[in-house]
Order: C-alpha cells, then structure tokens, then sequence
C-alpha cells in the first residue's frame, strides 16, 4: 500500500477482488395452475428432487469461477432433456400434433442476444440460440433456416419423434376435444417454459429461456421466450429476467425489459420492479405467469400472478429456496 496526496492506497491481489464478488442464480421451469391438491407426493418429489440438483449444481459451478453463460445453458439444457417440463424433450404438442420449439438468450455485458424460433429437429434450442448470438451476425433465426444454419454448425440433430411424449399427446387431445365442443381449453394450456438467469464471478448478468409454446397452437404462432425484451432480457447495469406465461401478453408488455428499465431509470429495486409489472400490470391486462430475475448485487427475485410456479433460486448471501406452490416463500 502506499500514499498518494494524503490518501492511502491497497492494491489487493486479483483474487481478493474476485471473492468479493456475489455470484447468485435463479430458474423456473413454468408457472400455471399448480396445486397441492393435483399433484400426486410421488410427483412433486421428483420435481422438487430435479429443482434443488440443477440449482445447487449451477450454484456451484459459478461459486468454482464457471461462466455465467456456460451455467445458464447447462442448467437449461438439463431441463430441455427432461419430460417433466415444456422443453425439449417434454415440449407441448401443435395443433397439428407437431412440436415447434424456440429459445434466446442474453448476456448484459454488451447486450450481445441470440435467439431460435420454430425449430423442430434441434436437440438443444438454447445451444441454437447461443451460437446465432456467437456465430452469426444476426439475432433471432426461425425455423429451416435456424435448423440449416444447426447443420451447417454440427449441432446435434433429432428426429421430431424424439420430442414425443405420452403426457404431452393427452394434452393435446384434450384440448382440441374442448376445443370441438366449444368449451374453454383448460387454462393450463397457454403456461410452460424454462429458464435460469445467472450473476457470475465476473460480474456479468445472463439470462436464456427455452419452451415448446402453447398447446395446440397453429400457424406458426411464437410466444415471448424468443422475443429479447418480452420473454428474456439482461443488462449488467440492472438486472437478468427470463419469464414464463402467456406469452401475448409478455410480448405486449415488453416484460423482462420492463422489469429492467425501471430498476435502472425509475429507480426501483429488482422486487418492486418485478412486482409492479406481474402483479399489477399484468393483472390489469389479464395475463397471467411469472418471471425469475437476479440484479448486480446478486438479489433474486421470483414473482408470479398464477397459483404456482416451479422455481429455485440462491442468491449472492448464499440463500437457497425452492418451492412449487403459491404459499412457498
């Protein structure tokens, strides 16, 4: 150390300021009707027992310097490979009896995002949409051309049968018979996505999102998960969002960069931003989900308008929590 006008100056070592940095991490793996009273105990363990593996394992990676990046699609690709959630492997079936998947990703650093739409032979959408932001000089692909530019990079092709589930295809029947009998769809039918934002050892904000969309959709329809600023969003100067709902309203609202722009030009903390844009705005306009958001300080927040959503989280203090239900903290 030394002084310089009367002011003494500490040079630390690299890694000291390294280990003051907080790193904290936060997913979701939907938000809907979600209920104690539906959920068998033999379910609900299995989700809690996927939920608190892939946090405490993304936690640790970031606590051992890994990139918030890699983190993010690690954690999302586990969930893409599992059929209990609506990606990947588990992805909601179209109108047609089809699975059309889309994914995007964001890193707040220099607001670098990449994003896939339609696809339906991709194994990994979020590995897709990491090499459109790192490979290409674009933002969002969709559909053959997303899967020819997959080929063209060696990334891991499927068969569209791989996406097929039995759960998944009673869905979908059940739907279209309410549907032909002029009944509401049950209201579930709209919810399903996953996502994990990060705040890593460098300081860095990232955020991806990946889904199979709604059941029974048709025409092409594309929700807010790979829309950058409805369904995915993230910016070091305020905050990492991914969000999980009915995505018309999500892109509406501009959601995940609503969340981030009042934190950083009205002011507010990450919680009240999230809440004010979930459980008011959103409610005003009739749009139900929820987001997972984590600031620069490594504060998490997990909001959500439905009367459960998946989601775990630890944050910079090292707090850990994991809930289903509505009446989780």
């Amino acid at each position: 150390m030394r002084f310089v006008s009367g002011v003494l100056l500490c040079f630390l070592p690299l890694w000291v300021v390294a280990a003051d940095q907080p790193v904290a991490i936060a997913l979701h793996g939907g938000a809907g009707t979600i209920e104690r009273d539906r959920m068998s105990a033999e379910v609900e363990a299995e989700y809690r027992s996927f939920l608190d593996r892939a946090i405490s394992d993304g936690y640790q990676q970031l606590k051992a310097g890994e990139e918030g990046l890699d983190v993010v699609v690690a954690i999302i690709q586990r969930m893409e490979d599992s059929p209990l959630f609506n990606a990947g492997k588990g992805s909601v079936y179209t109108w047609d009896g089809h699975h059309e998947l889309d994914a995007s990703i964001m890193h707040g650093e220099q607001l670098d995002a990449g994003a896939v739409a339609g696809v339906t032979t991709v194994r990994s959408p979020i590995a897709l949409a990491r090499a459109v932001m790192e490979q290409s000089p674009h933002v969002m692909l969709a559909s053959r051309g997303a899967e020819q530019f997959a080929r063209e990079l060696g990334i891991s092709e499927v068969s569209p049968a791989y996406f097929e589930t039995e759960r998944r295809k009673r869905a979908l029947e059940s739907y279209k018979a309410r549907k032909q009998a002029g009944a509401e769809p049950h209201v579930d039918y709209k919810f399903g996505t996953v996502g994990v934002v990060v705040l890593d050892s460098e300081g860095n904000l990232i955020a991806g999102t990946s889904t199979g969309g709604m059941t029974g959709k048709r025409w092409g329809r594309i929700g807010d998960a790979p829309v950058i600023g409805a369904g995915t969003y993230a910016d070091n100067q305020s905050c990492a969002v991914s969000a999980t709902g009915h995505g018309e309203y999500f892109i509406r609202h501009t959601v995940a960069r609503d969340i981030c722009a009042r934190m950083q030009f009205a002011g507010q903390n990450l919680q009240e931003a999230a809440e004010t844009v979930i459980m008011d705005e959103l409610v005003v306009a009739g749009g139900n989900g929820g987001i997972v958001a984590v600031d620069a300080g490594g504060e998490v927040s997990m909001v959500f308008n439905t009367p459960g959503m998946y989601r775990a989280s630890v944050s910079g203090s090292g707090e850990k929590r994991i809930g289903i239900f509505g009446d989780e903290p």
